[in-house]
């Protein structure tokens, strides 16, 4: 079928689950006639998710496709939707990247049409079923369902197939200080050690002993205790306890989240400092741009 041809076809919106399933083709199906109609697209033209979680890609092992690609082509079908600047990336886009990096100027797409929620979906159900998202980018992906389409954790969970109380576990990784998420992130510390950081008091609590997990190389169990030790610690500093300014700064960020659909922190040093707007695509920008200019 020609390009022209896929473009005019209408298709049903699929729902979750079977549609994802039906959405990505099989591997071994491209080049069989009876299978779905593909074209040769411009490498150019096709341009990322902008849902994709997915943050980080192993140069090693986009190297290593990279070669194969070279050698055999590209199996497996790239997934795109038709948008007025190109086509956007449903589903592949490691194969897009490697791709590239082997030169290659045309690589088959199936073009699918797909909501803007749908597309979100698809790129978090895609990743988590391959099992490439570490745990922040899962609850990251997690929130801008919640943010951006107003979604409960309970139907979040409905969506991805998972448990409600293993949504709402990965999002309150969400609230853990920068450095213990990067830690995680990396491989320093396990899930394990993060659910047990989560359960101290506050941020100076998990820092500290953060701090001694990695030094000493805690086991999760040690962790656990050691957070019990401390919060059972009569000594507490009088500067962990929250005072009015940051339960009002705390309170306000809640606001203004609920208010403009994302995150939103303060980050104060004095009597000055910073209101940060967390942002998930150009779209997403775009939406808050033109809140502020009302």
């Amino acid at each position: 079928m020609s390009e022209k041809g896929l473009k005019n076809e209408k298709k049903p919106k699929m729902a979750l689950g079977k549609g994802l399933e039906a959405l990505i083709p099989r591997i071994g199906s491209y080049g069989d006639p009876a299978s779905e109609d593909y074209f040769d697209c411009d490498i150019n033209r096709i341009f990322p998710n902008r849902y994709q979680p997915r943050q980080r890609f192993s140069e090693t092992e986009l190297a290593e496709l990279s070669e194969s690609i070279k050698q055999q082509g590209i199996i497996q079908p790239l997934v795109v939707r038709n948008t007025e600047s190109g086509y956007e990336l449903i589903a592949g886009e490691r194969r897009l990247r490697a791709a590239k990096m082997a030169g290659l100027a045309k690589v088959p797409v199936i073009i699918k049409e797909v909501s803007d929620e749908n597309l979100l979906e698809f790129s978090i159900i895609e990743n988590i079923q391959r099992e490439d998202l570490n745990a922040i980018e899962e609850a990251d992906a997690y929130h801008q369902l919640m943010m951006r389409f107003d979604m409960t954790q309970e139907q979040v969970a409905d969506r991805v197939g998972k448990s409600r109380p293993t949504v709402a576990n990965l999002l309150r990784l969400r609230n853990l200080p920068d450095n213990i998420k990067e830690s995680l992130v990396e491989g320093a510390i396990s899930m394990g050690h993060a659910r047990a950081l989560l359960g101290a008091k506050n941020s100076h609590q998990q820092m500290t002993a953060w701090k001694m997990v990695t030094a000493k190389k805690l086991s999760v169990r040690e962790t656990e205790a050691l957070i019990d030790r401390m919060k059972t610690d009569k000594k507490e500093r009088p500067s962990e306890r929250p005072d009015s300014d940051s339960i009002y700064f705390t309170s306000l960020a809640e606001d203004l989240s609920r208010m403009f659909g994302t995150k939103v922190r303060f980050q104060r040093s004095g009597k000055h400092g910073k209101v940060i707007f967390e942002y998930y695509g150009d779209d997403d920008l775009d939406r808050l741009l033109g809140i502020w200019k009302k």
